[in-house]
């Protein structure tokens, strides 16, 4: 679900598409009485796909258009259920929509639930300056510019599993824009391989991607099997970045002396958000209870602890004043602002992409393109064309389309899947919210062309990620 972003201070709110997508079962599976063929060939099925096109051909070219994402697959979802309502009133089958539209809307309150817990604490440790004081303490640190490529492309790597690709990426391109100011060179190559890093590090982790939370909360795949990936995901970046290295110039920007420390709390934030993840987890496999029930008692402790803060900051101010002699930066911390500024364009488009990408399903299309799709081109074959789509596509319609196609796979299968719906929108920079995000961000430096020089190498550490995937994991197949 690579979703476009526009660089802001809240711009770590998109941590949503690191955290948690429930899938509805295929209701062309699911609701007897409707069979494939029923819509397949009727004209409301080709209505549904030819409106569904078009809503997304407005989301591809939001950069444009400055149309949000969202507005355009919600009135798709509108539209295309209305026309199946109407004709299955008339085939005698009312009541079946009526139930598909309520089984999708229970698994986006899931979702909603879970990624607005998710949001609000990434929220909160921006407001509190977790991130900025990242970036100005590796300004300060005076590394050369192929240091700094390494060292950017490996906190992307390791970051990106806990706070998702797209806050990732645009923390670390914050630190490239900085130090490399006077070399556009370095610009477009560091994004290139931040692109490239946070895309590989959310592969492995159940937390790391919303292809990753979509197989997991679907039961697929076991949470600790997802890290059998980390050796095909660092192999995707390292692969890449080797070719890139001797790209980058050699020196060295001139240090900051800026300084700059979290704000008072931000360390136990910090501490809540990793309770909360240990919550949602325990909650799904412990309890077999949905992972927002966690998420949700999670985000009542960073509700609890904000009204500790609020009750206590002018006793802060005042002992940070008696200390220094100027005024204490102590901000009343308000968690409800920070709900607020959760990512409702997001949020929103999953409930689009969910609903259109259902009613698809009713109409019988998604089980006819999986017997087309993985019955004669095989699960292998098929997955990682899903990765080479999903660079030009969204991977969140894709991995919708493949989980609700319920294909019969091996747990191998799932995480190729899983890995290449991931990595393969670092093929392209259109390809990854992270990638659009930093076209953005870095504007005329980083761009499609100058990522397109390098898809070669990015396509090399593709080939070179499955090829590892299927050496190092043979037991799941």
């Amino acid at each position: 679900m690579r979703s476009k972003s526009v660089v802001s201070g809240s711009c770590p709110s998109r941590v949503a598409v690191f955290l948690g997508f429930s899938l509805a079962p295929s209701l062309a599976i699911a609701t007897p009485g409707v069979s494939v063929s029923d819509l397949t060939a009727h004209w409301a099925g080709y209505a549904a796909i030819a409106i569904f096109a078009a809503a997304y051909v407005l989301v591809v070219l939001e950069e444009f258009t400055r149309l949000r994402k969202s507005q355009p697959v919600m009135l798709a979802a509108g539209l295309i259920w209305t026309l199946l309502a109407l004709v299955s009133a008339r085939q005698g089958h009312g009541d079946l929509a009526h139930h598909a539209v309520r089984e999708y809307l229970v698994e986006f309150a899931e979702l909603l639930l879970f990624l607005l817990a998710a949001m609000t604490y990434v929220n909160a440790m921006s407001e509190r300056n977790l991130f900025e004081a990242l970036r100005v303490r590796l300004l300060r640190q005076g590394y050369g510019y192929r240091a700094l490529f390494w060292i950017t492309g490996a906190l992307a790597f390791f970051l990106s599993p806990v706070i998702d690709n797209l806050t990732t990426a645009l923390v670390m391109c914050a630190v490239v824009l900085a130090v490399g100011r006077d070399s556009p060179s370095f610009i477009a190559l560091c994004c290139i391989n931040i692109v490239v890093a946070a895309n590989a590090g959310g592969a492995f982790s159940p937390f790391g991607d919303i292809t990753t939370l979509m197989v997991w909360q679907r039961g697929l795949v076991e949470f600790w099997t997802f890290f059998a990936l980390f050796l095909p995901a660092l192999v995707n970046w390292l692969v890449p970045a080797l070719c890139m290295h001797f790209a980058a110039p050699k020196g060295a920007p001139q240090a900051s002396a800026e300084n700059l420390r979290p704000k008072r709390g931000a360390w136990m934030i910090v501490g809540l958000f990793v309770a909360t993840i240990v919550l949602a987890v325990s909650f799904h496999q412990f309890l077999h209870l949905p992972p927002f029930m966690g998420m949700m008692a999670g985000l009542a402790l960073l509700k609890l602890y904000g009204w500790w803060l609020s009750r206590t900051a002018r006793k802060a101010e005042a002992i940070e004043f008696d200390r220094e002699g100027t005024p204490g930066d102590v901000d009343a911390f308000d968690s409800y602002e920070q709900v607020a500024r959760a990512e409702w364009d997001t949020l929103l488009f999953f409930f689009g992409v969910i609903m259109c990408v259902g009613a698809l399903g009713y109409c019988g299309y998604l089980a006819l393109g999986s017997r087309m799709f993985y019955g004669e081109l095989g699960p292998g074959t098929a997955n990682v064309l899903v990765g080479l789509i999903s660079a030009v596509l969204d991977n969140i319609p894709m991995m919708v389309a493949v989980l609700q196609m319920n294909p019969e796979m091996s747990t191998g299968h799932w995480l190729l899947v899983t890995l290449t719906a991931g990595v393969g929108g670092s093929l392209l920079s259109i390809g990854s919210a992270a990638g659009v995000a930093l076209m953005g961000q870095a504007r005329g430096q980083y761009t499609f062309f100058s990522h397109l020089r390098w898809t070669w190498a990015i396509a090399l550490g593709y080939a070179a990620s499955i090829a590892v995937h299927y050496a190092v994991n043979v037991r799941y197949f």
